[in-house]
């Protein structure tokens, strides 16, 4: 499989023998690539050019990637894969939270992190790589909110646009093609992301909590995501298919 030539990959990580060997072997699968050594560099280069996805080791001197990645966040919805040591769980758990979309363990294959690059562009689709083609869109209306299918956005009752990660914008579409029935975190792992691309499970309720956060009054005591002990999750919300003629 061929990855588009236009995905612009930065790599992050202080360590500049680990970024060589990344670039060289991403640019041969066809990816265009640009390093950076810390925080500076990463801002730098995101305000300079495109970038589509920032892989970002999290243990890094001086600032380190958690923070980082809580910082790009604020900023940006460019999607983002933690390096993470292997006994590194709660930094993981900490990264999807704050807004992380994938993460891969060292030591790792170089494989697995083209895979999940590929991944997390597939999940962007027309959004991110081809922004510039036009077509009709699906759009999902419940509760006053509109999520649109191709536009990849999320508008409030009130009008105002809600910033989603690519991972809480799949996971939301997964409930809203789904509506009223249990879905478990299996279930919800292939609908919103599929085995290869995300494998710990955990990862869905880090983001369903995330995505309460986003789209629910009261997070604590949600109305559209509801918990069901032992099962899964189920969306309420009754959905309407919409057009958008734009």
């Amino acid at each position: 499989m061929t990855t588009v030539a236009t995905t612009h990959v930065l790599i992050v990580d202080d360590d500049h023998r680990i970024r060589a060997m990344l670039a060289r072997f991403l640019t041969d699968h066809g990816l265009k690539v640009s390093q950076a050594g810390d925080g500076k560099q990463m801002f730098a280069l995101c305000e300079a050019a495109r970038i589509d996805v920032i892989v970002l080791d999290i243990m890094m001197p001086g600032e380190d990637g958690l923070s980082l990645c809580r910082r790009m966040r604020a900023q940006s919805a460019v999607p983002i894969i933690l390096l993470t040591a292997m006994s590194g769980e709660t930094d993981r758990i900490i990264g999807l939270e704050i807004g992380a979309d994938d993460y891969v363990v060292k030591p790792f294959n170089p494989r697995e992190l083209l895979a999940r690059i590929r991944a997390v562009t597939r999940r962007l689709g027309a959004a991110s790589i081809n922004a510039e083609r036009p077509a009709k869109a699906t759009v999902y209306e419940f509760g006053g909110w509109q999520l649109n299918a191709s536009r990849r956005t999320l508008t409030s009752p009130a009008g105002a646009l809600t910033d989603l990660t690519s991972g809480e914008f799949d996971l939301l579409l997964a409930f809203l093609e789904h509506p009223q029935r249990v879905l478990t975190r299996d279930q919800l792992l292939d609908l919103a992301h599929g085995r290869m691309s995300q494998a710990y499970d955990r990862s869905i309720d880090v983001q369903i909590s995330r995505l309460r956060r986003k789209i629910e009054t009261d997070p604590q005591d949600p109305v559209f995501i509801k918990t069901i002990r032992n099962e899964g999750y189920f969306f309420t919300a009754s959905v309407t298919l919409l057009q958008d003629a734009a």
